[in-house]
């Protein structure tokens, strides 16, 4: 994935990833729209934009979190026409032409994350390449509803890179409100507590334990590399921030649970999401966190001031849906 904060420091140089492409992830604060590209569902790709639809003659600012740009130094993502059981997109590099060279980063070239835009619906998958360059996956989209795909990566060559895109599912829903604060959840007959509080514009660390029937799990499976993953969406504007454990399995140090220890960097006060992955008795589980970053007395409700990005809309609310309708999942 993506090593882009200051954790140089931290054993085999596995790191607090802010938005993969921007440098080491000196964030202050919001992001103002005028930082936004233009997108929409039609795939197409545009030039970084300063919200009026005119063209940023000094281009995406260095600072921006990841999953916020739609075109970034060069590379573009871009949905293609799909059947609707199926997700497919592209990334353009700097020639205009598809992309067809990836680095391997967490044993997988490619990593699509989808979120709706009310945080009710999450899913991590990895998507198949075509020779053409164009990525197919099941459709992960899970219901009506405005989502984020954030496409992680790395070209061969270029530095890591997390796109985003909004993709509409038309369809009667309710806008879910963020679930309070909390430090534990359960998932799957799990357990997961989290120790630790992020803090903006520092790293912080936060360290997570798994247990099943009041026992810890210390025989959690190596995923991707390591023994969890963690993928924080800041309220709002839907921020990009993956993160993985300090150490790795196999290092010789690293426990495999129960706890799996994160440092991390937030861009900015404000309530963010968090998603743990683990792989236990096969199979792998995501737990969810709703966190407030710098002001620990502020609702989690309330999104930071920060105006959702161009082109998306608020859906109209319908009642009869509960958080988690949307799904839940990591492939």
């Amino acid at each position: 994935m993506n090593t882009a904060t200051k954790l140089s420091g931290f054993a085999l140089g596995l790191a607090a990833v802010f938005g993969a492409a921007y440098g080491i992830g000196q964030v202050a604060g919001p992001v103002a729209p005028a930082a936004e590209t233009s997108h929409d569902d039609s795939g197409g790709g545009h030039a970084a934009t300063d919200g009026g639809g005119h063209a940023d003659p000094a281009g995406p600012a260095e600072h921006l979190p990841g999953g916020l740009l739609v075109s970034d130094r060069g590379y573009t993502l871009q949905r293609v026409a799909a059947p609707a059981d199926e997700f497919a997109f592209r990334v353009t590099g700097p020639d205009g032409s598809p992309v067809t060279a990836y680095d391997v980063a967490h044993d997988k070239r490619m990593h699509l994350i989808v979120a709706r835009r009310d945080l009710s619906g999450f899913r991590h998958v990895h998507p198949e390449m075509a020779p053409d360059g164009t990525w197919r996956v099941a459709s992960p989209l899970a219901g009506p509803g405005v989502w984020r795909a954030f496409a992680d990566f790395t070209p061969t060559g270029a530095e890591p890179l997390t796109l985003g895109v909004d993709v509409t599912v038309p369809g009667a829903l309710t806008e879910v409100p963020l679930p309070a604060p909390a430090t534990s959840t359960t998932v799957d007959g799990y357990t997961v507590t989290l120790a630790g509080t992020p803090q903006p514009g520092r790293t912080a660390e936060l360290t997570l334990t798994v247990s099943r029937d009041g026992a810890p799990v210390t025989d959690l499976e190596p995923y991707l590399g390591a023994y969890g993953h963690l993928v924080a969406l800041r309220q709002g504007d839907l921020a990009y921030l993956h993160v993985h454990p300090d150490g790795a399995p196999g290092d010789g140090r690293t426990r495999p649970g129960p706890e799996v220890t994160f440092f991390a960097e937030v861009p900015s006060a404000g309530a963010y999401r968090l998603y743990l992955d683990f792989k236990h008795g096969g199979t792998v589980h995501t737990a969810e966190f709703t966190v407030v970053a710098g002001n620990p007395g502020a609702p989690a409700g309330d999104p930071p001031a920060v105006p959702a990005p161009a082109g998306t809309s608020t859906p109209a609310p319908t009642a009869g849906a509960d958080h988690g309708t949307p799904g839940h999942g990591h492939d």
